[in-house]
């Protein structure tokens, strides 16, 4: 079986990773080889997640209560779940399917006079246009900011210059992974100074929260690689087990209570070390040969299969998405020829709030519904990519051959009071 699962991170940066956990470490030393990475320092910081740094911004910028925060209506459930708990109201703003960008007749529809800021996801390994929305918040006087936790491309793209804050995760699935910690980029000195203020005072993660961490992915790698995996897989299927729940189970980056209890630490010192090693030796090659292999396979399927993204400009591969009509039988289909798709996603619809029903994100709800993730990374050769791309030509009217903006009714009217 071509498990969908791959952790981007050799066995000798694990290695090191656990050393790194028992020897002292210089840690503003540290810190400043991270910043150093980038081509503006002065504007980087270093914490334990992107959902540290999120929290951190909002607590520094102390929006008016009620504030209202538009948002890319496709995003992991703690971003607006953040959002809400500094008192302001998260309003979801529908994407475009081939571009993954907000719709800016939507960010039009959505604004109100209580809207502050925004925040756009760059989703899928495809990068956001950002000069539209920049002009769009500048006209309107809110602050931008950018999740760049799917999108990192080294340095390719670092965020727009006129962003408030840019965020870059390297959590267990993502690309140059350090397994856990983030970098922001923060525009205005004076709300970096304060967030490192604030973060100062967290209590740092013990080091054996992280040597914990690293054990753990270090057995998922090993039980992805294909000969343990079809192990594994055939074993959770004697027992009844869900392998696709147990393998999104384990991506989940804070499960369980006490959310910001958990994220309101600063990074292990050992963290900071990998992170150091992660961006400063990766092999930018490998990412280069990822978006060869993803335009190769795009070469293979259908040219009229509909892709979320498949008319973005810059797009990394970092999953590789399709829509299909009948996502279960898709994924039936992949599986009895070895290969390990899932409709499975860490992304919801952020909540349309109750008396704005014509924001409901129909496409963004749309593409949710259709969306089945290929296996897909440099371990799968050629000629795997090519009998996957068969299986799919064999399943030719299950696939989503439309744009999703024609398969949808019209959006209801505003409701007028």
């Amino acid at each position: 079986m071509w498990v969908r699962m791959r952790f981007d991170i050799g066995w000798s940066d694990i290695a090191y990773g656990i050393s790194a956990t028992g020897r002292p470490l210089d840690r503003r030393r540290l810190e400043w080889e991270i910043r150093h990475y980038w081509t503006q320092p002065e504007q980087m910081f270093p914490c334990l997640s992107v959902r540290t740094g999120f929290d951190l911004f909002w607590s520094v910028v102390g929006l008016p209560a009620g504030s209202e925060v538009l948002m890319t209506a496709l995003t992991i459930p703690d971003m607006p779940r953040i959002v809400a708990h500094h008192g302001l109201t998260p309003v979801p703003v529908d994407v475009e399917p081939g571009t993954m960008a907000p719709r800016l007749e939507m960010l039009e529809k959505a604004l109100s006079p209580r809207t502050r800021a925004m925040v756009v996801a760059h989703l899928f390994g495809v990068i956001v246009p950002m000069d539209p929305i920049i002009e769009f918040a500048r006209r309107h006087g809110l602050l931008v900011l950018e999740d760049c936790a799917q999108g990192f491309i080294c340095r390719g793209y670092e965020g727009h210059p006129e962003s408030d804050l840019v965020m870059f995760s390297f959590g267990p699935i993502k690309t140059a992974t350090a397994l856990g910690g983030a970098v922001m980029r923060v525009r205005d000195p004076h709300v970096l100074r304060q967030m490192q203020e604030r973060h100062s005072q967290y209590p740092p993660q013990p080091r054996r929260a992280y040597l914990k961490r690293l054990l753990k992915y270090a057995t998922l790698k090993a039980a992805c690689s294909r000969p343990i995996c079809d192990v594994v897989i055939a074993t959770c299927r004697m027992a009844e087990w869900d392998h696709d729940q147990m393998i999104s189970n384990a991506a989940r980056g804070f499960p369980g209570p006490g959310f910001f209890q958990r994220i309101r630490h600063q990074p292990p010192d050992p963290l900071l070390a990998m992170l150091v090693r992660r961006l400063w030796n990766y092999d930018e090659s490998r990412l280069q040969e990822r978006i060869d292999r993803g335009n190769y396979l795009v070469r293979l399927l259908p040219p009229d299969l509909e892709r979320p993204g498949n008319r973005a400009q810059t797009h990394s591969y970092w999953v590789f998405p399709i829509l299909t009509e009948e996502p279960a039988a898709v994924i039936a289909a992949l599986a009895r020829a070895g290969f390990d798709a899932t409709s499975r996603s860490s992304l919801r619809l952020v909540p349309t709030p109750e008396n704005r029903p014509e924001l409901h994100p129909a496409l963004s709800q749309a593409l949710l519904d259709r969306v089945v993730f290929l296996p897909f990374g440099l371990e799968i050769p050629p000629r795997a990519l090519r009998r996957m791309a068969e299986v799919l030509a064999g399943l030719n009217n299950r696939l989503t051959r439309q744009p999703l903006e024609q398969m949808l009714p019209p959006a209801p009217e505003p409701m007028h009071v």
